[in-house]
């Protein structure tokens, strides 16, 4: 088919990738404008735009799609379908009218669970034992347009960086799949009354609370890993911990307990395998200690 590609992040360049190796004619990429990053804050252009241009597909970046000129301009692409990927742009309703079969977003969340932009993280975060990827057309709403398949993934241990890689290629296989299918399949509205929804993570949320439950905390050191990384404090430094894994100790919450830098919670106790100091790299907990030893008794926050 004649389809047009939106995403932005590393998440949706392996739906791109499939795309094109599974034979459909991708006529356009569109993604976010370039970003000041990095220390010099030069622009830099999204993965899914670098990943286009690597495939000698045109990629398009407007600030907006509501816009007539704009919207005149993805008109004049004739496209049969457009595959939406963590695009981060609400789509105009002349947008998702405009293609033969519309708009089909590949969404990381058993749909109606999770409609938002941080559905990864908030999975982990509530304690779900299992997520996926739902294939979705989309409407003007956030994230409630009807189901045309759906994908299980357990979550076991899996930090969000983990899960966002499996997902991601999870979703490539599915978009295929549904395009193969598309004549056949059967919508299937979603139930509004079930949906929870997934804001986006604020920096604020990352700081461990020592006061909570360590398994509460261990999710979190999940959900937050790689980025922006769950963190607290030692001697006036912000210390991230990548992973970590429960402990059956109990002390004065944000204690260090012993010479593996167990640290007690409200219940129970956590202990850091993988942690990061600021400008250096992630390593393990008994490295970390021998450049930066922590006396039992110690308390962090």
């Amino acid at each position: 088919m004649r389809t047009v590609f939106m995403g932005t992040p590393e998440f949706a360049v392996p739906v791109l990738d499939a795309l094109v190796e599974a034979g459909h004619d991708v006529i356009g990429v569109y993604s976010q404008p370039p970003r000041p990053a990095g220390r010099g804050k030069q622009d830099r252009k999204s993965p899914v735009q670098l990943r286009a241009e690597a495939l000698g597909i045109e990629a398009r970046h407007p600030a907006t799609l509501r816009d007539l000129d704009e919207q005149a301009r993805f008109a004049a692409l004739e496209a049969d379908v457009v595959v939406v990927a963590a695009y981060g742009m609400l789509l105009p309703q002349a947008v998702l009218d405009a293609p033969k079969y519309g708009c089909l977003n590949v969404h990381a969340s058993l749909l109606p669970h999770w409609r938002g932009a941080a559905p990864i993280q908030r999975a982990i975060l509530a304690g779900d034992t299992v997520t996926g990827i739902t294939i979705m057309q989309m409407e003007a709403g956030l994230d409630t347009g009807p189901m045309l398949m759906r994908a299980r993934v357990p979550i076991e241990d899996k930090t969000a960086g983990e899960l966002h890689d499996e997902l991601g290629e999870l979703g490539a296989r599915l978009m295929v799949e549904t395009l193969e299918q598309i004549d056949l399949l059967r919508p299937e509205p979603q139930v509004d009354r079930e949906a929870t929804h997934a804001p986006k993570i604020a920096k604020a949320e990352a700081r461990l609370d020592f006061e909570k439950p360590a398994e509460q905390l261990e999710r979190e050191v999940r959900a937050f890993a790689p980025f922006p990384g769950a963190w607290f404090t030692l001697d006036r430094e912000r210390i991230k911990v990548l992973r970590a894994r429960l402990i059956g100790h109990n002390g004065l919450p944000g204690t260090v307990l012993d010479d593996q830098f167990t640290i007690a919670c409200g219940n129970a106790a956590l202990r850091p395998v993988t942690l990061q100091r600021a400008g250096k790299p992630a390593m393990a907990t008994a490295d970390f200690l021998r450049g930066f030893p922590v006396k039992v008794g110690t308390i962090v926050r």
